[in-house]
């Protein structure tokens, strides 16, 4: 650790600087009464341009994916470059989605996706059931921030012999963004994405001109990474997509994009956004990030031509691959600049695991505590529960960490992603039709999330020794099909998902069973700020909060 001494001076420093904005963020476009879960939870729906954009930006765009994404690229090659594609296409498939989610939102008060179901389909059960499946897709993908953190800790050689000692400089960090986050709700996150993402900006943009640089242009890159793959047992690793991957590689892209925006804390931020016109312009802007995300996968070849060596895993013979990045950082960079790319990736971790917390909370106490425990809870008692509940998701995820092997947390955010999928009939769907049976999408999702979990539970893990969960491509063969190829879990799973909700429909539609009342009307789907049938239900509270 002593040969790591200004790393972690800047490192600390640049984290405590964050941590002070976390905490000033509750004055910060500050509302005359914090107590709403419109305002703790969603920052007073008033989010312009540029704060939209970093939020969610430092919301998709997270530290794990720092340095999962080049881990991947230096371990097994092009298969890795699926976030890169996923990422383009991801803003077509929800331009319009998000705008027509928005409105209807803006137009009841919905703080959550689950709160639209129950409205659109009068169903307390899906929205349970919607709210339920959030939280869980959440959950590991809070722990997986830590890992990104870890990682950049074991590389400054911050370390301890016994777990506790180990984990705690994560803790104290956990402990510090619980405590702003529990003062300033989602203005905090807010603030703090312009500094993670300038950092973030200026670390990879130095990374992708000066390391090509040093280690002999991109020529000499690619050729050492081709050189390595060449050399590798595994069949399928490459710089170029072989046959067996390339199904997989489309249906992942494909699922993962669907995915993304499904997830609470994806529309946390959108919701947060002041009109349509934020929403539309972000969509067109957000793409600049999937530019910087394709410059990170490339670190992975660069680890490759630096000839960089992943730090030991948790157990013996294995290695932490998410310490590719880290240590390339080390090795190739003087000490004051590692330390302010060490920042980048730790504060990476915190603005969307602030925004998880809350959506996961926002759930919590909208779908699960105000429905079922009391109806007539008050907002500033809705606002109370869900900052106790952010607190107590936190801790869970700590814990993931601390007692949990990591590995077992990333496969757990693969399962997330396949969990998440079998909202998208109920959210997406119900956006432009109400075709679709309350009781029909219900039978769907116990359809897809029955076939998701028995896919997964096919596949092993060669690399840990795991014989189920070990990941999300499941082998055609399994199917009766003459292949060796490969598919997305969650892909197969929301297709059946679907296919079931439709049979089911038809079934009950002439079985005359009762489908409810819509509370919504065509008109909600394209309001925008300033509509006058706005029902915000803020007592006394002023709605003109100054716009960025």
């Amino acid at each position: 650790m002593s040969d790591h001494i200004t790393e972690i001076v800047i490192f600390t420093i640049l984290f405590l600087v964050v941590s002070g904005m976390g905490f000033v963020a509750s004055r910060w476009r500050a509302p005359q009464d914090m107590a709403h879960l419109d305002e703790w939870g969603l920052g007073g729906r008033s989010f312009g341009g540029w704060i939209t954009w970093f939020l969610v930006g430092g919301d998709l765009y997270t530290a794990y994916t720092f340095v999962a994404v080049p881990a991947l690229m230096f371990g097994a090659g092009a298969a890795g470059f699926f976030a890169v594609p996923y990422t383009v296409i991801i803003y077509p498939l929800f331009f319009l989605i998000l705008i027509r989610l928005w409105s209807v939102s803006h137009r009841h008060g919905f703080v959550t996706p689950a709160d639209f179901v129950r409205t659109r389909f009068d169903s307390p059960t899906l929205a349970l059931v919607v709210a339920i499946t959030g939280i869980m897709a959440t959950m590991p993908y809070i722990a997986l921030q830590l890992i990104g953190i870890e990682a950049v800790l074991k590389t400054m050689g911050v370390t301890g012999e016994s777990a506790l000692a180990r984990h705690l400089p994560i803790i104290i960090a956990f402990a510090i963004l619980a405590a702003y986050t529990y003062q300033s709700g989602l203005r905090a996150p807010a603030l703090i994405a312009f500094v993670k993402d300038t950092l973030i900006y200026i670390v990879i943009l130095v990374a992708v001109l000066w390391l090509p640089y040093k280690l002999g242009g991109w020529n000499a890159i690619f050729d050492a990474a081709d050189a390595k793959f060449q050399a590798s047992p595994a069949p399928n690793d490459g710089i170029l997509l072989n046959a067996n991957n390339q199904v997989q590689y489309i249906t992942l892209a494909l699922g993962s994009a669907l995915a993304l925006f499904l997830y609470p804390h994806s529309i946390t931020g959108v919701l947060a956004s002041r009109n349509r016109g934020v929403i539309k312009r972000n969509m067109s802007a957000l793409p600049a990030y999937s530019l910087l995300l394709g410059l990170i996968a490339l670190l992975g070849y660069m680890a490759i031509a630096a000839g960089v060596k992943p730090l030991p895993g948790a157990k013996p013979g294995t290695v932490d691959s998410n310490t590719v990045v880290p240590i390339l950082f080390d090795q190739q960079f003087p000490a004051w600049f590692t330390g302010v790319a060490f920042a980048a990736i730790g504060i990476g971790a915190l603005v969307p695991a602030a925004i998880m917390s809350i959506a996961a909370a926002n759930l919590f106490t909208r779908n699960i505590y105000k429905e079922y425990l009391r109806k007539d809870a008050t907002h500033a008692q809705e606002a109370n529960v869900a900052k106790i509940t952010s607190l107590v998701v936190k801790i869970g995820a700590v814990a993931c960490i601390v007692f949990l092997d990591p590995q077992f947390s990333i496969d757990l955010q693969l399962i997330g992603g396949v969990i998440i999928l079998q909202t998208a009939p109920s959210v997406v769907l119900g956006l432009y039709t109400r075709w679709l049976h309350r009781g029909a999408l219900v039978a769907g999702w116990v359809a897809g999330m029955a076939l998701g979990a028995w896919m997964l539970w096919q596949i092993p893990n060669a690399a840990t020794g795991r014989k189920h969960f070990g990941g999300s491509a499941f082998p055609l063969s399994e199917f009766g099909f003459d292949s060796t190829r490969t598919i997305y879990v969650g892909f197969v799973a929301v297709l059946a998902n679907a296919l079931v909700a439709v049979l089911v429909t038809l079934a009950l539609r002439a079985a005359k069973v009762a489908e409810g009342v819509d509370g919504t009307v065509p008109d909600d789907y394209l309001a925008d700020e300033g509509d006058p049938r706005i029902e915000r239900e803020r007592a006394g509270t002023v709605d003109n909060i100054s716009s960025t």
